[in-house]
């Protein structure tokens, strides 16, 4: 049975839900044990207003226009969904879901996994999780260390991460050992003043670094001061 598609305000409703659950404020009952599908658009106004009463982070759940690298890599997936070879993703470093909230509204029969290495990055998400949004799990994790199993995934998602990552070969090895089919890259192309990106990637590199941790293939396409790469297992 296909899923009817998650809302961003479905989205921020789980979020206040699953805040509840955690103490962080007082929802009435019924909004809380209801299935999120089942809420009606006045009880997700209601839970919204109570979760900016609350001061929680409701500005994560504006909608806005998908930034132009994460329409290559949506591209991507709704043709390796619609072709039946992909049902599971993980997305390493979430962060404020440019990526996440997105993937979660237009694949709502997608089972998602995300890590991070912040706490509140996965708090986040993670009260999604508790607040109904069930395809989704959350964990703190280090990609350089997580021994989940071989191919546990048949995508693996690293959109704006590598470049973050000390130790990125041992990041890169583990990701492809996790991923099952293809791994998807998205870094900047172009030096910035971002004190935390440590490396600045080419394509050569990028390329290098894949083929030498088992990828038999990679392809790149281009997109403003980024660079887009699907690798192929």
């Amino acid at each position: 049975m296909i899923m009817k598609p998650y809302t961003y305000k479905d989205l921020a409703s789980a979020y206040v839900r699953g805040c509840a659950t955690k103490g962080r404020l007082s929802l009435p009952e019924e909004l809380v044990q209801q299935p999120l599908k089942s809420l009606t658009d006045d009880q997700k106004d209601e839970l919204v207003s109570c979760g900016k009463a609350a001061e929680l982070k409701m500005h994560y759940f504006k909608e806005k226009e998908e930034l132009a690298r994460v329409q290559l890599v949506m591209g991507f997936l709704r043709g390796m969904v619609a072709s039946g070879q992909v049902s599971s993703l993980l997305d390493v470093g979430s962060g404020r879901g440019a990526f996440l909230f997105p993937l979660l509204t237009t694949f709502p029969d997608m089972e998602v996994s995300s890590i991070d290495i912040l706490p509140h990055r996965v708090d986040l998400l993670h009260s999604m999780e508790l607040g109904g949004v069930d395809n989704l799990h959350a964990m703190e994790k280090n990609l350089c260390d997580w021994d989940a199993p071989d191919g546990s995934f048949d995508v693996v998602t690293l959109l704006e991460v590598l470049e973050h990552i000390p130790d990125v070969e041992k990041a890169v090895a583990n990701a492809v050992r996790i991923a099952g089919k293809y791994l998807v890259v998205t870094v900047p192309s172009k030096p910035d003043d971002n004190p935390e990106h440590i490396h600045l990637f080419t394509k050569d590199m990028l390329s290098d670094m894949f083929l030498k941790a088992g990828c038999s293939k990679v392809k790149f396409d281009s997109v403003l001061n980024h660079l887009f790469m699907v690798a192929i297992k």
